[in-house]
């Protein structure tokens, strides 16, 4: 298997999703229902790219991206929401994030910026 990508959303059918998306794509997928378990995860240091949803239930994906940035990790960062607004996707854009895609957006496009993010070439 490839490099680890958190899946970070609280709907576990788009983390499903994705986690078949990305073992397909030779990615070690690892899904979280929140930003609180993704950080309660001691292993989640060792994440090569984090699938973050903008709006989660308790902290949003917008303020899980904030602590990872202050406390200077590089993790990339791709945003997918089902719900874009151009104030969400400014201040997405405005912290450096890889990508900013909707969840209808077509997978590859997703799978794109991961490999463009974890520097891994397209098989």
């Amino acid at each position: 298997m490839g490099r680890l990508v958190a899946v970070i959303d609280d709907d576990e059918s788009v983390r499903r999703s994705f986690g078949r998306l990305l073992r397909a794509a030779d990615f070690q997928p690892v899904g979280y229902a929140s930003a609180e378990a993704y950080l309660d995860d001691p292993a989640h240091a060792a994440v090569d790219c984090l699938v973050l949803d903008v709006q989660l239930g308790g902290m949003s994906g917008l303020e899980l991206n904030d602590r990872i940035v202050s406390a200077g990790r590089t993790t990339p960062v791709i945003f997918v929401t089902a719900h874009d607004e151009s104030e969400l996707r400014a201040r997405a854009f405005a912290t450096g994030c890889a990508g900013y895609f909707l969840k209808s957006d077509p997978g590859a496009a997703v799978l794109d910026a991961i490999r463009e993010a974890t520097n891994e070439l397209a098989p």
